[in-house]
């Protein structure tokens, strides 16, 4: 079904509740969201998008967004939501790649992608056209959509190479968000989306559960992540969710710590996208308490393959604490997962192999690339590239990605459990471990350290730390001092540039 219809049932049911938020001002009630969501289909549909084309949004998060994406599903249209933060050339290329003809924009963005894609048709959000086209004569309902029909096309990261286009159809869309109320959280009317990470990832696609149930949507005015602006919201809002990477919540835990701040008006975050650490999570939960649930999912299967529910991140008195709170869950109600070999064949409990998933929310490939999708997906099963090991009661734990797999004299060593152990010491406040290449072992373990503030984390420290913590094969054997880990746009830490960095 199209996305766009829950949009239209809930205006139809409560068309006075509040529904977009800029800060803490209410700018449009569900009746007023849906009509210019309409409005702007219909405008589509006037200017020649037809059912399955493209439509790119090139925006900072902001409550035109939510605009924007709504009318291009009422219009049939699959949008395009690619990162504000991308240089122009880059946003381009995956405009023209996906074919899209328009895009909605935010207008300090026009300059450089008009002249970086001269060809596409640039509409800016909150400008003129932009107001006319939300006031347009509305549609009377929305496209059909099948359910195997493109809704949302995803530009994966790209930190090596291009970018490919993961095809989320609206058969996805309804169970990822379907999922959500079962083994996530559960949404409330009086509930407020916060829309912190970007929109054009996982936090826009969790806005569908919150239209489904009625809830409001904020996007703050800083239009990204603001760990102080969240903390002052919060209180004025109340009943707050959002999605953060991992890294978000370090710097949000950071924040409260220094204005004695507990969190007053967040109701969950959901954190994913990146490995969490135990020392962490363990120091978020005393700082902001029980408001975490953790999610793993891919854009491949967005947001859907497992979920660690609050009642376990917060139960202290689990015997297996440890082991579950290092994990990432058991599997969501509308997937399998399995640990596979190199051929795709399952293995036992408690083995390491690939991380694979089936289910209603995973892709049926990626835009324009048969190779790409046919490496992906073998009899159903999507390869999530992900190291992992599942337990007997189902719990999942990842290891690393296969590529950062370290071997080192024949042996494996996962970068994560370094990690972990390193973490665990109060002078260090962020670590990566790679491998680099060695002559006579094939690769050697070594720490990129950001040391926390006013320690210095001497390698002396950390190695008798890490003797302490973890087998001595497993130890680095160089540490390097930095100011900070270079990071994609999403807050995913770029191991290839730290492996470039030792190559050069």
């Amino acid at each position: 079904m199209n996305p766009a219809l829950w949009l239209v049932r809930t205006a139809a049911l409560r068309p006075e509740a509040p529904a977009l938020l800029r800060g803490a001002k209410q700018v449009a009630d569900y009746e007023t969201f849906a009509a210019r969501a309409l409005s702007i289909g219909a405008a589509l549909a006037a200017r020649g998008v037809v059912p399955g084309d493209r439509v790119a949004v090139v925006m900072k998060n902001r409550v035109e967004y939510l605009e924007a994406m709504y009318g291009i599903w009422a219009a049939g249209a699959a949008a395009v939501p690619v990162n504000a933060k991308l240089h122009a050339k880059e946003a381009a290329w995956i405009a023209a790649h996906a074919g899209a003809g328009v895009a909605f924009v935010s207008e300090e963005l026009t300059e450089e992608l008009s002249a970086a894609a001269p060809e596409l048709k640039l509409i800016e959000a909150g400008g003129g056209e932009y107001e006319a086209m939300a006031a347009h004569a509305p549609l009377a309902a929305p496209q059909e959509m099948s359910r195997d029909a493109l809704a949302w096309l995803f530009y994966t990261s790209g930190t090596t190479g291009r970018p490919k286009g993961v095809m989320i159809t609206a058969g996805m869309i309804e169970a990822a968000a379907l999922t959500y109320f079962v083994d996530v959280d559960e949404v409330h009317a009086t509930d407020c989306i916060l829309y912190a990470a970007p929109m054009s990832h996982g936090a826009g696609l969790y806005n569908f559960m919150h239209v489904i149930r009625g809830a409001r949507h904020c996007a703050p005015d800083s239009g990204g992540f603001d760990p102080g602006e969240i903390l002052e919201l919060a209180p004025r809002l109340g009943d707050v969710h959002f999605f953060a990477a991992p890294t978000m919540v370090h710097r949000l835990v950071a924040e409260a710590k220094a204005r004695g701040a507990t969190g007053e008006g967040i109701r969950t975050i959901v954190y994913g996208g990146g490995p969490m650490y135990v020392a962490d999570i363990e120091d978020a939960l005393d700082v902001l308490g029980p408001r975490f649930v953790q999610i793993y999912g891919q854009g491949e299967a967005p947001m859907s393959i497992t979920a660690l529910p609050r009642e376990v991140v917060a139960d202290r008195d689990d015997p297996r604490r440890a082991v579950r709170l290092g994990s990432v869950g058991r599997a969501m109600s509308c997937v399998e997962v399995r640990i596979g070999d190199e051929a795709g064949r399952p293995l036992p409990v408690g083995e390491a192999g690939e991380v694979m998933v089936r289910g209603a929310p995973v892709m049926p490939g990626y835009w324009q690339a048969p190779e790409a999708t046919a490496s992906a997906l073998q009899d159903g099963w999507l390869r999530t590239g992900d190291v992992g090991v599942l337990d007997a009661d189902g719990f999942l734990t990842l290891k690393d990605r296969s590529k950062d797999l370290i071997i080192s004299g024949g042996t494996n060593i996962y970068p994560r459990e370094v990690e972990e152990a390193l973490l665990t010491h109060p002078e260090v406040s962020e670590v990566a471990v790679v491998g680099a290449p060695h002559p006579d072992w094939g690769e050697e373990v070594v720490a990129f350290v950001v040391a926390a503030p006013g320690a210095e984390a001497a390698v002396a420290t950390l190695d008798a730390h890490c003797r302490s913590q973890i087998a001595r094969f497993k130890r680095p054997k160089r540490y390097l001092h930095v100011d900070a880990l270079p990071k994609n746009n999403y807050g995913k830490v770029l191991k290839t540039a730290l492996r470039e960095r030792l190559s050069g």
